[in-house]
């Protein structure tokens, strides 16, 4: 007679950390525990397409903690007109800066789609920072990216040709935003044309200039507020940077 079958364990498989934000924010970096009890803080407020979380000029004591949507950073230029100045998404921060020194807002932020905030007073959002260091490094590099990325379109983006800071602008948001694909990595920012030359300090038809020879080059594709990289390495040739070029938008 066969022995009897003996009865094996059941495996406990590991939990999987689900991170459902870019590893470049904010809350996509941070340990597993630590972002869950962050993107608990304050209140939880939605946003639909052209709504505005924050004002330029006006004063706030708190900072919008962004889990999902899309978001358009603009700032108001000497000719009166809203310039298209960063992109943010879920897993970053926008108004912190507020929670800080307490100044008007330097810029506006409004939802490019429906999206998902915590809004968080600025006691619990300073509480928070003392008692986790983790959080306050953290805080500091985003707040540094910033300040890098207002800084470069100032110092090169004047003397730099038009192709090469759209290549630049483009690689940036690949290497923060994008998903790769079959045909290469989509660009999941909704940029009209007029935004992105905003965003590049170019005029529009420079702008729709670059894009289709970039096109016809096979460098990548566009389509209706969508952009797909399919040459990362030829994009990165023409922005002057390797494909592993430290990101600061």
């Amino acid at each position: 007679m066969a022995p009897p079958l003996s009865r094996s364990r059941p495996v406990r498989r590991p939990e999987t950390d689900t991170n459902p934000w870019p590893a470049t924010s904010l809350l996509g970096g941070l340990p597993r525990e630590i972002r869950d009890e962050m993107a608990g803080l304050g209140r939880r407020e939605t946003f639909e397409k052209g709504e505005r979380l924050l004002r330029e000029g006006e004063h706030g004591s708190h900072v919008y903690l962004l889990l999902s949507g899309w978001y358009k950073v603009v700032a108001r230029t000497e000719d009166d007109r809203e310039a298209l100045m960063a992109v943010r998404t879920g897993g970053d921060i926008v108004g912190e800066l507020a929670c800080f020194d307490a100044l008007p807002r330097v810029a506006t932020v409004m939802a490019a789609g429906p999206g998902v905030t915590r809004l968080i007073g600025r006691q619990e959002f300073n509480d928070f920072l003392a008692a986790h260091d983790t959080v306050a490094r953290a805080v500091m590099r985003v707040v540094a990216g910033k300040l890098r990325w207002s800084t470069r379109r100032r110092q090169e983006f004047g003397s730099c040709p038009v192709e090469m800071r759209i290549a630049r602008v483009l690689g940036e948001l690949m290497r923060a935003y994008g998903r790769p694909g079959p045909a290469g990595t989509v660009i999941g920012v909704s940029l009209t044309q007029p935004e992105l030359a905003a965003l590049v300090g170019a005029s529009e038809p420079s702008v729709h200039r670059v894009l289709r020879t970039l096109r016809e080059e096979r460098v990548l594709d566009t389509g209706y507020r969508r952009i797909l990289v399919r040459d990362a390495q030829e994009l990165s040739r023409i922005a002057g940077t390797g494909p592993d070029a430290p990101l600061v938008t």
